[in-house]
């Protein structure tokens, strides 16, 4: 699989499910016009995912015009290996001073919540083609709050949508993109 299709997957997820269902609805303003930075890391091992995301974090301190960056990590596969390696991205963080300066949000194809079944329609609000960590500027996620209502209903609404939509829908809709792309399934 090139880099290419796995980010152009990930592109149509961003369309045709996170800003089309309003799962974050701050995504548009970020989509269009094009302020998203899209980097694909084809390592496994922790430490050299480390250092793509050290570098994307820099990208980040040196570049204004991106106001996010989706790193996609598809040797990142098992969902258990995604979260220890997430867990690992969040001390990492800390440790390189970014608190308070980037937010690390996390998706992957497998996505899990805590104390939810796997066939929960919930998970599917960071289910994504590709194992993803997303990097959100911590001031862009303030100065949007501001203008959003009620800001802690976010999160209750995603799963009321996801619901609504049905665990096979949204498969089907994270399948579609991977296959609009002209990745395998």
């Amino acid at each position: 699989m090139n880099n290419k299709t796995i980010i152009e997957a990930v592109r149509y997820w961003v369309d045709d499910v996170v800003i089309a269902h309003n799962f974050c609805p701050f995504a548009g303003f970020v989509r269009q016009p094009e302020t998203i930075h899209y980097a694909v890391c084809e390592a496994q091992d922790s430490a050299d995912i480390m250092v793509a995301l050290y570098d994307e974090c820099r990208r980040l301190d040196d570049d204004d015009s991106i106001s996010t960056t989706l790193l996609m990590l598809p040797a990142l596969r098992c969902f258990d290996e995604y979260l220890d390696t997430l867990a690992l991205a969040q001390t990492m963080m800390s440790q390189w001073h970014y608190e308070g300066e980037y937010q690390l949000a996390s998706f992957h194809p497998d996505y899990q919540f805590e104390g939810e079944p796997v066939d929960s329609p919930s998970n599917y609000t960071n289910r994504a083609p590709y194992p993803v960590f997303h990097l959100i500027r911590e001031r862009d996620i303030t100065r949007a709050l501001e203008d959003y209502d009620d800001p802690a209903s976010i999160f209750e609404k995603n799963i009321a949508r996801a619901e609504q939509l049905g665990c096979q829908h949204l498969q089907s809709q994270v399948q579609h993109c991977r296959k609009k792309a002209g990745a395998e399934h």
